[in-house]
């Protein structure tokens, strides 16, 4: 390998600018997380029966549906909650299990079952859960004048308009109320005319729905006929004939009276006292920073089409802790590779060995953007901290031949030979340390469960980093010695000026070193009993230490979020 790479130098860097380019065409193709897309192992089914009690769900839904779902193939865990008009049963499955494939045998079980249940109850209804649910955006509406009918407002002037931002997922309206016509009877007229509460209601569903009426022929032309009866304003269902009583024709306004209001909520938000709240989520595999800012952008053109006291505002918008991360992940990648930079040159006091490794570091880290790429994973917290973590073990092969190198060429050799041979001492030795960082993080591409979920990304990257490492110390490293390192000259007065201080402190400590080496050596008991007193120690402080899923993130925001009952 390293024998052919410094004999066709043009071939080898065409290979490794080839990977460079398509690692640099992966990272701005990959989108912005926080975190990789996580997928729980839980599907919740909800099956709505309007106008049963507890006991009537539980026997005529509950159960059904709960022997038709124990058949799911790994299934680990199965409970249910029957309360009055909805059925929710919960299925836990083995982490690792592919969801989609789960949620359509969870489907084929429900059609199976579904000519058992109740004429009256609703289409079952699948939720699988993910990190893609997390909301992206969540803005706050106030409104004074306009909050009887902000529901209808926002729905056609913000929550239809953001549905439509390449990739927004769903756009949910939380707190306002909703229109409800509100029909209250008079019981002792019911009496009086013979009437009962389901008569007027069949009425009612059956006056306000448009019928087709089939179709009239006009010359040559054939037309579609419709009989509009669709209610367009409440004051109309005044006029609906409800029944028939001593010859006389009964009206809706003689046992009842019409209200046009809103529906008494379930669930309110304030802020500043009125309003609402408006939930923006992503589909599957989107960019969160996208979105957040084509949302951001559509806010003011959205809020000119509103009504002057109804205001839009923000209440959190999760980018800016996504940027914020990555900002500084990025920002450690680079402090990580500047210090690298520096510490080699300090070291090895040769400013075009330094330019070699700085070339090395990058082509190995950006061919990781090629597997998160392929993959369809995210550039997220996990993925830029392989990175860092990754940045001081793909120079310590290329240090290695270099050095080596390096030897060589001080000893007199012609640049290409000392390139081969000096590649050829080391080159298992390389292979080897390397392989021993990869027996460390491959494994973490076979965890399994929520650890699995979450570490397999950084398990993968650090591995393909490190391959990918050795194939550029055994190839672009030793390329790049044979045409760039040459015997060094004599060295200039300012460069003994500067590197000189640096160089007798590097030699003072490898005298130090050698002095500290000889004492252990001499005295191995004292040596062998520290270690181990030190070891033992340190595992009584381990229970001082706590434990969570995942470390806080104080955004500087509290949240408070009351459930009304």
């Amino acid at each position: 390998l390293y024998e052919g790479s410094v004999k066709k130098p043009i071939m080898t860097s065409l290979c490794f600018v080839a990977v460079a380019i398509l690692g640099i065409f992966s990272l701005t193709k990959l989108p912005i997380d926080l975190y990789p897309d996580i997928e729980t192992n839980t599907i919740m089914v909800m099956t709505a029966y309007p106008g049963a009690s507890a006991a009537d769900i539980e026997n005529n839904l509950t159960r059904p549906l709960e022997n038709a779902l124990n058949a799911v193939s790994d299934l680990k865990h199965i409970t249910s909650e029957s309360k009055e008009n909805i059925s929710l049963i919960t299925l836990e499955f083995e982490f690792g299990e592919d969801i989609d494939v789960l949620t359509n045998d969870v489907r084929d079980k429900l059609d199976m079952v579904k000519s058992e249940l109740p004429d009256e109850a609703e289409n079952p209804i699948i939720f699988k859960f993910s990190s893609d649910m997390i909301p992206i955006v969540l803005l706050s509406v106030q409104a004074n004048e306009s909050m009887p009918a902000l529901y209808k407002i926002l729905d056609d002037n913000v929550a239809s308009p953001l549905a439509r931002i390449s990739g927004v997922g769903s756009v949910s309206i939380s707190g306002a109320p909703e229109r409800e016509i509100q029909v209250y009877v008079d019981p002792v007229k019911l009496e009086a005319y013979n009437l009962s509460i389901e008569a007027i209601s069949s009425v009612i569903g059956a006056e306000n729905r448009n019928i087709p009426g089939g179709t009239f022929d006009v010359g040559s032309e054939t037309y579609s006929l419709r009989v509009q009866g669709e209610f367009s304003d409440a004051t109309q269902m005044n006029d609906i004939v409800v029944g028939n009583f001593g010859g006389k024709t009964i009206y809706l306004r003689d046992v009842a009276v019409v209200h046009d209001s809103v529906e008494e909520r379930a669930q309110e938000t304030y802020n500043n006292g009125v309003g609402a709240m408006i939930i923006v989520q992503k589909q599957s595999g989107a960019n969160s920073v996208e979105i957040s800012d084509a949302v951001m952008e559509a806010l003011p053109r959205l809020q000119k089409n509103l009504p002057s006291d109804v205001k839009l505002g923000v209440i959190v918008d999760t980018s800016d802790n996504i940027r914020n991360t990555i900002d500084t992940l990025f920002e450690t990648v680079i402090l990580a590779l500047l210090f690298v930079s520096i510490v080699v040159f300090l070291f090895l006091g040769r400013w075009r060995a330094t330019v070699i490794i700085v070339i090395t570091i990058p082509i190995s880290l950006v061919a990781s953007f090629i597997y998160l790429a392929a993959t369809g994973n995210s550039l997220n917290i996990i993925s830029l901290s392989s990175l860092s973590i990754a940045i001081g073990m793909v120079v310590d092969d290329a240090i290695v031949v270099l050095e080596n190198v390096t030897n060589h060429i001080e000893r007199g050799s012609e640049p290409m030979q000392a390139a081969v041979h000096g590649t050829n001492e080391v080159g298992l030795s390389v292979v080897a340390s390397t392989l021993t960082l990869i027996a460390v993080f491959f494994p973490l591409t076979l965890v399994t469960g929520m650890t699995g979920v979450l570490f397999q990304q950084l398990g993968w990257m650090v591995t393909i980093i490190m391959v990918i490492s050795i194939v550029c110390a055994l190839a672009l490293t030793p390329m790049l010695c044979s045409r760039m390192l040459k015997l060094q000259p004599k060295q200039s007065k300012a460069f003994k000026i500067l590197y000189g201080p640096i160089e007798r402190g590097l030699d003072s400590f490898d005298n130090a070193y050698a002095r500290l080496l000889h004492w252990a050596v001499g005295h191995r008991t004292i040596v062998i009993v520290s270690c181990m007193s030190f070891f033992v120690l340190s595992l009584f402080l381990v229970r001082f230490v706590g434990t969570e899923f995942m470390p806080t993130q104080d955004n500087g925001r509290i949240g408070v979020i009351v459930e009304l009952p």
